[in-house]
């Protein structure tokens, strides 16, 4: 009920945020707002305390301060948290994504399927026009031509009718729906291969490079996606070693601003901004990589398919169906996984083009003209560089004891371990105001509590080390007052305890214990009890009745019969047998060993306090 209650809460706070945002005209979503109110809880700025309870006043501060937020013009904080939003709300999963593209093919092809699965035809004509959309079907979920293109309709119509003539659309229209849903997809396949075999079969023998059998989204796709993400992360690199080494030179110790005042919370948040894009980009290369290869591998193998339907095909008047339908339906797979690639490309690419507006803060706050003012003479080094320098500090685990450590040559595995912070260093986040700097993995990794830290410099290690405790928690201070870190540092399970909701009951505060949730399995018999079924049970009262009838019917009949001399015995049988044999066979016998049966007595056990026991052995020899 506690949990219920501030749940719904929580959601009225939410609406009325979104609904007084869209009425100053900014359309947010849902989720938006209720990150935002979980900052604004958080931020220790703003004076909620949760160990009291809120009043209507504090919600009314709260629902404000949110708007506040929320409203913001050219905020690169703002700007990275819709950034952060937008990327968890439309990224998924390859393997989610795949099942995405497959379901919006079905929801198209939803329309022209049942309209043939669903007709009951009469005439001529309706059998004509049941078999062009037919062919219109197979167009369409092949990929393969426009319906509207006379030359592919003609190659369609032609493969169709080599495996499927019109003379079976009787067969075909008695059959149940699902039937006729799983005949189509596999008419689909068979003549998407028959026509990728004719079309290959027109080049020259000797060619194995198939690039007209590649489909044209992925021929246009491929070579440009991922080159257009190349190119964004480029300059998001560029951008953040720049503001990195602003930031540098602005938190040393010893470092002048000079006579203007610089904007460092601006800048730090500007740095936030493109190292997540960066970290986004990251992401969506490595998806694009990954397609470009598996393309290359789909496209191998649709050639060597193309090569054994020739070597089967060549010279022959005809070939046994149960030989090349399989081979046809291979190469439609291979076809289909090709399309799958491009659209897998065009959807990240679509997610990379819609990131580049939440650059725009910083880009207009901050030009390139005006951190070079600010570098003056400081030298911009590259996250390589920061590693190459700082490979040759090695931690000793000799030398510390009290941590484990783990270094690339006595750890397997080495380069995928899941570094906490997302590989910066938290030594440098707290010691220099929250600037960001990427840790060094090969000087050594700091395994506490279960997790993994990794640092700039042997330096930050060791004092990191002296009391990780506190720097932990001073990370999850700078996280507080600036929300996007939640994110791009990965703290989520640290904040995951915090609903902020109004209106609560005397007692209750704003924080709400997360529900503990693990995956767990159980295993039962499949029939733990022995299975009991009488085979003459019968529901059916009416059989019950017509059987008690029959039953009390025999009662009342007598069983006669009859034999006669002739019927008696009318063949002689002889048989032959053979007394047996007296045998005898010969075993060990069975040979024992005695010994003596012990037989001890104890004397003066009761009766007597103190008195002693005496011990009789009247145990026997085995030779008496």
């Amino acid at each position: 009920m506690y949990r219920a209650h501030a749940e719904s809460v929580i959601k009225k706070i939410i609406r009325e945020i979104v609904h007084e945002c869209s009425v100053r005209g900014h359309v947010v979503s849902d989720t938006l707002v209720a990150f935002m109110v979980k900052a604004v809880v958080l931020d220790p700025r703003n004076g909620f305390n949760v160990d009291r309870t809120l009043t209507k006043q504090d919600v009314q501060k709260l629902e404000e301060l949110c708007l506040d937020k929320l409203m913001e013009k050219c905020s690169p904080s703002l700007d990275t948290i819709k950034m952060q939003v937008y990327f968890d709300m439309n990224y998924t999963s390859r393997h989610e994504f795949l099942e995405e593209i497959q379901q919006l093919v079905e929801s198209k092809l939803s329309t022209v399927s049942r309209e043939i699965t669903d007709s009951r035809v009469k005439t001529r004509e309706e059998l004509d026009a049941l078999y062009r959309k037919i062919i219109t079907y197979i167009l369409l979920r092949s990929g393969m031509g426009s319906p509207t293109d006379v030359s592919a309709m003609q190659e369609a119509t032609a493969a169709l009718q080599s495996v499927f003539p019109q003379t079976e659309l009787g067969a075909f229209m008695v059959l149940l729906k699902r039937d006729k849903e799983q005949q189509l997809k596999e008419l689909t396949m068979i003549v998407t291969g028959i026509r990728l075999f004719n079309k290959a079969s027109k080049k020259n023998e000797e060619e194995t490079d198939l690039h007209e059998l590649i489909p044209l989204s992925l021929d246009e796709a491929l070579p440009v996606v991922r080159e257009r993400i190349e190119k964004q992360l480029s300059v998001s690199q560029s951008l953040a070693w720049k503001y990195t080494a602003v930031l540098e030179k602005l938190t040393n110790s010893d470092g002048q601003r000079g006579e203007r005042e610089v904007p460092i919370v601006l800048l730090k948040q500007a740095l936030y901004n493109v190292r997540q894009h960066e970290v986004f980009l990251k992401m969506l290369l490595a998806d694009a990589c990954y397609c470009a290869k598996n393309a290359e591998i789909l496209q191998t193998e649709l050639s060597s398919q193309v090569k054994l339907l020739k070597d089967i095909v060549q010279s022959k008047t005809a070939v046994p169906t149960a030989k090349v339908f399989p081979l046809f339906k291979a190469l439609s797979k291979l076809w289909s996984g090709l399309q799958d690639e491009a659209e897998l490309l065009n959807i990240l690419n679509s997610i990379m083009l819609n990131l580049q507006p939440y650059l725009a803060s910083q880009a207009k706050m901050f030009s390139e003209a005006y951190l070079d003012s600010l570098l003056e003479e400081s030298e911009v080094k590259t996250d390589e560089q920061r590693m190459t320098e700082s490979s040759d500090e090695r931690i000793v685990p000799a030398e510390m004891k009290t941590q484990e450590w783990l270094l690339p040559e006595t750890t397997a595995s080495f380069n995928d371990l899941l570094l906490q912070y997302n590989g910066v260093c938290g030594y440098t986040l707290v010691n220099r105001d929250g600037l960001l700097l990427p840790g060094n993995p090969h000087i050594g990794v700091l395994k506490h509590k279960d997790k993994l830290y990794v640092f700039s410099s042997k330096k930050a290690a060791l004092e990191f080390t002296s009391s990780p405790d506190d720097y932990i928690s001073e990370i999850a201070e700078k996280a507080k007052l600036s929300p996007e870190l939640i994110q791009l540092l990965k703290l989520h399970q640290q904040f995951s305890s915090v609903s902020p909701y109004s209106e609560i009951q005397p007692g209750e505060t704003l924080l709400v214990k997360p529900i503990t949730k693990c995956d767990s399995g159980t295993q039962t018999d499949t029939h733990p009890m022995e299975t009991n079924i009488v085979k003459t049970y019968d529901w059916n009262e009416w059989e019950m009745r017509r059987k008690a009838i029959k039953l009390a019917d025999l009662l009342t009949k007598v069983t006669h019969s009859m034999q006669t001399d002739l019927s008696h015995m009318r063949r002689e049988n002889v048989t032959q047998t053979w007394l047996p044999k007296d045998a005898a066979s010969q075993s060990k016998r069975d040979g024992e060993s005695s010994v003596p049966k012990p037989q001890i007595y104890l004397a003066g056990l009761r009766g007597q306090r103190d008195g002693r026991v005496v011990k009789t052995n009247l145990t026997r020899s085995v030779d008496e």
